[in-house]
């Protein structure tokens, strides 16, 4: 429930945001008729979400053992690549995105309302399809309901917060909120990956299904409150193969430390840490 949240919150105020300046840039510009065409392409990015997210759930239900952990573990690698490709891209594009989309909504404009169909279309489906993607790889290593209402309670916060900041309700250091986040999922991310790995071994895929560096089973019980906390928030393993502790070990290290590498900073563009609609 925990991770799910900050998957939600997160890619949902990314989403928000994005919502926000389309939209705010149509009222300034004395567009306001043409919001219909924003939401008529939101609406549709938001339906191919719910809908990739139904085809993964479906599609593994129907294989053997073997092949739901092989395409889970499949999956489950992917999603770490499109939520690394996420966290890096934000940090490096966050300060410019209002700029850049105001000068696509510029020249859909002059195009037509396909324009700024497609616009508000592509800008939300990229993040709601890899929120579809992580949330689903991150619900197959627990059952019951928890995974999904933490999901929509992310969602449901991103929602509120961008609807807030849109009508300048509330002010968010931005810069802050996505480099915390983002410290939170590379640490979900890293539990992904070994999860992953550690699917394509019960596929057979990957050798060393028996070889464990250590087991706390008895010590870290996953029937016990921390044990489900861990195994939900972490994807925490208490007898993790030598490929699972590898991975997880180094894809954390690298990543958390490109993350937190001091950036250039560019002096002709200023940093906006805020939405100012």
């Amino acid at each position: 429930m925990l991770a799910n949240f900050l998957i939600g919150l997160r890619e949902g105020l990314e989403a928000a945001l994005v919502v926000s300046i389309l939209i705010a840039y149509l009222v300034k510009t004395g567009r306001a008729d043409r919001i219909r065409d924003v939401w008529l392409g939101i609406v549709a990015a938001i339906a191919l979400s719910v809908g990739f997210g139904a085809i993964l759930t479906f599609t593994s239900s129907e294989m053997s053992f073997e092949a739901q952990e092989a395409f889970g573990g499949l999956m489950s690698i992917i999603a770490v690549g499109l939520v690394t490709w996420m966290i890096f891209w934000m940090r490096r594009t966050a300060r410019f995105l209002k700029r850049e989309l105001e000068g696509k909504m510029a020249a859909a404009l002059e195009l037509g309302p396909l324009a700024l169909m497609t616009i508000a279309f592509v800008s939300v489906a990229r993040e709601g399809i890899e929120t579809s993607l992580f949330i689903w790889s991150t619900t197959q290593a627990t059952t019951g309901t928890q995974p999904f209402l933490g999901a929509v309670l992310g969602l449901s916060t991103a929602a509120v917060l961008g609807y807030l900041l849109y009508r300048s309700a509330v002010q968010i250091n931005l810069a802050r909120f996505f480099k915390y986040t983002g410290i939170g999922l590379v640490v979900v991310a890293a539990g992904v990956l070994a999860y992953g790995l550690h699917d394509l071994q019960e596929a057979g895929w990957l050798p060393g299904l028996g070889s464990t560096v250590f087991d706390v089973s008895e010590q870290v019980p996953l029937s016990s409150w921390y044990g489900t906390l861990l195994k939900g928030a972490f994807n925490w393993n208490p007898a993790p193969t030598h490929i699972e502790l590898t991975a997880w070990a180094a894809y954390l290290v690298t990543a958390m430390t490109a993350f937190l590498w001091p950036a250039r900073t560019v002096a002709s563009r200023p940093a906006a840490s805020s939405l100012r609609a």
